[in-house]
């Protein structure tokens, strides 16, 4: 199987996705190199924390342009959690910080009664669109909203509101979900982005 870098934001405890690529036969390394970045046949973006905080990091460790590159020339990609949210345009959560833009669009604040938690955290039912539903491990308090719904290729409902789980434009792919904290499930998903 494929080589797969996954970007050492410090941002996120990869641990698991490590030990889930590892699972899968795959050859993971963590990077904060830019030729990598761009270059890398498989590259996952992972994410914990605050949308403005690790755009400033990758801002930092010179890998905005690097990433932008990779989405342009069409080279896969998955965002996880964070990850997902960093590919749209920009976040209420860091008014003013631009995100990465592959796909337009801005990640909002969940809309939920007053008693409900935030941040959804747990297991929760993901709906693809054509496919049998399946359970992923969610935490998060935002999610992210394309401009074009086409981009949507999964939903989920927290509180009452329905919001985006998944999301692909051309070879970039992102979830709002932990696909390695997500048994097999998340596997299947895992292994499905290392042979497309």
């Amino acid at each position: 199987m494929n080589a797969v870098a996954v970007v050492a934001t410090g941002h996120a405890n990869v641990k698991s996705l490590l030990n889930a690529l590892e699972r899968l036969g795959a050859k993971a390394e963590l990077t904060t190199d830019a030729e990598t970045v761009r270059t890398a046949g498989k590259l996952i973006l992972p994410g914990v924390g605050a949308f403005g905080a690790v755009m400033k990091r990758l801002d930092f460790l010179g890998l905005v342009e690097p990433l932008r590159d990779r989405i342009r020339a069409g080279r896969p990609l998955l965002g996880i959690c964070l990850g997902q949210q960093l590919l749209l345009s920009s976040s209420e959560e860091s008014p003013g910080v631009p995100g990465l833009g592959a796909i337009p669009g801005i990640v909002k604040r969940l809309q939920v009664p007053e008693g409900v938690k935030i941040p959804h955290m747990g297991w929760n039912e993901v709906l693809p669109a054509g496919a049998a539903p399946y359970y992923a491990y969610f935490v998060h308090g935002y999610a992210a909203w394309p401009e074009d719904e086409r981009d949507v290729s999964a939903w989920c409902e927290y509180g009452g509101e329905r919001f985006p789980a998944a999301l692909r434009r051309g070879e970039t792919r992102a979830v709002q979900f932990h696909p390695e904290r997500s048994g097999q499930a998340g596997l299947v998903l895992l292994g499905r982005f290392l042979t497309c």
